[in-house]
């Protein structure tokens, strides 16, 4: 069986890796890949928002299926097109995926669907915003419309920040037309938390609960980045808050997708804030989350290729999902400057191939590629988001000690990484 993963990042790596795990050994191939995918994969140098060319090598290879990793792809129609052609892909359609590429979008489903979401109101006029945000209790958060890379959201602590936010997403257009249109939103207080979950468009099959660190700096200081580490399980995600995330938030969204004639299929992804044990949508994904995929998919059990198979020909609920019981905990070495602007080409010492998919379970740690070029023998830094580090260990603990151990043996020029990723769980 031949197998195509669409993407270039360490959720994509992540994805390559535990597929080559299948006892059915599919034949892989990554379009573009990345220097640490390259080991398990056929590496086709073809753009993941490329996708006529990537329809093309599909119809010409003669590829079974497609796996889309980004959500770039997906808001631009890439299921749709595949379909159209007759070709298996595993993602929600370009209408679906409008559940991340838009927020007001996603913000007009959930109230229709009384499902727990933070009141906000949208903007298409800067002026009607700034006076808005004027009237507002602080903190405050400045969300832009559009896919901004997970970079499009302000916590303002002050009149000036929600005002200097309007203004760049809206006048400066510092994330182009994803900040055209703006959301302004009540700010909760409370544990943030992702729960994941595959689904064929009826049938919800939750993943392990991850928690996510955002800001680039140790304590949760400085800019949103798209990610600097995560930790799975997290406690916070207790086996009774699945339940209603599952009940209350997964399935009501999934259903209501399908009575908009849009059925969702594929990956999606609950971001939560947890407040007095009580879960509110603070954002959905259209697609697996980066890098908490990094640290779900080390702990899934049963064969990837399966349930993904399962999910596009709507039949998840013939399948029993079940995981490990160890703990993962994933640390992201970044580039000087991230996530601002940043170098590329430094050179990356002290790596070694992935463990190969034969030694996953015995496997005490994981380093994913995420943004690596090969320059002759060399392996170079290539995104502001270089390395995936994960630990892995039969308590969050030992996981954490695992990661930073081998990260400590990684080093490149200007490589920065949090010291407390994983933390929040041992002051629980």
């Amino acid at each position: 069986m031949k197998v195509l993963v669409v993407g270039s990042g360490g959720r994509e790596h992540a994805l390559v890796w535990k597929l080559a795990q299948s006892p059915r050994t599919p034949t892989l191939y990554c379009a573009p890949g990345n220097a640490g995918i390259e080991t398990l994969a056929t590496c086709v140098p073809i753009k993941a928002d490329d996708i006529a060319g990537l329809k093309a090598f599909v119809e010409r290879e003669r590829i079974d299926l497609t796996v889309v990793g980004p959500e770039a792809p997906l808001a631009m129609g890439i299921v749709d097109e595949f379909r159209k052609a007759k070709l298996k892909i595993f993602g929600p359609t370009k209408q679906a995926a409008q559940l991340e590429s838009s927020k007001i979008f996603s913000k007009e489903i959930m109230g229709r669907s009384k499902i727990p979401t933070p009141t906000a109101v949208s903007f298409d006029k800067e002026v009607n915003a700034l006076a808005y945000v004027e009237q507002q209790m602080l903190p405050v958060v400045i969300k832009a419309d559009g896919l901004a890379q997970g970079k499009g959201v302000v916590i303002a602590t002050t009149r000036e920040q929600a005002r200097s936010a309007i203004v760049d997403f809206m006048e400066r257009a510092v994330f182009g037309e994803a900040g055209k249109r703006i959301l302004i939103e009540q700010c909760l207080q409370g544990e943030e938390v992702t729960i994941m979950a595959f689904t064929d468009g009826r049938t919800v099959v939750p993943m392990l609960p991850a928690q996510d660190h955002k800001r680039v700096g140790d304590g949760d200081t400085g800019p949103n980045t798209g990610g600097m580490g995560a930790y799975c399980p997290a406690p916070v995600g207790t086996e009774m808050l699945r339940a209603l995330v599952t009940r209350d938030i997964l399935q009501p969204i999934v259903d209501a997708m399908s009575k908009l004639g849009t059925p969702f299929q594929g990956v999606i992804y609950a971001g939560l804030m947890v407040v007095n044990g009580a879960p509110f949508v603070l954002e959905f994904n259209a697609r697996m989350g980066d890098p908490e995929t990094q640290v779900v998919l080390p702990l899934l059990k049963t064969d990837l290729l399966d349930i993904i198979e399962a999910v596009v020909e709507h039949r998840l609920d013939q399948r029993t999902v079940e995981w490990h019981h160890d703990a993962t905990v994933c640390v992201v070495m970044a580039s000087e400057g991230y996530p601002g602007s940043y170098r590329q080409g430094c050179s990356i010492s002290g790596l070694s191939s992935v463990e190969s998919p034969a030694s996953v379970e015995s496997s005490s740690s994981m380093v994913f590629h995420a943004g690596t070029a090969r320059r002759g023998q060399e392996i170079v830094t290539a995104g502001g988001r270089v390395l995936s580090v994960v630990g892995r260990g039969a308590s969050l603990k030992e996981a954490q000690a695992e990661a930073y151990k081998r990260a400590a043996a990684i080093s490149f020029e200007g490589c920065h990484y949090r010291r407390d990723i994983a933390g929040r769980a041992f002051g629980r």
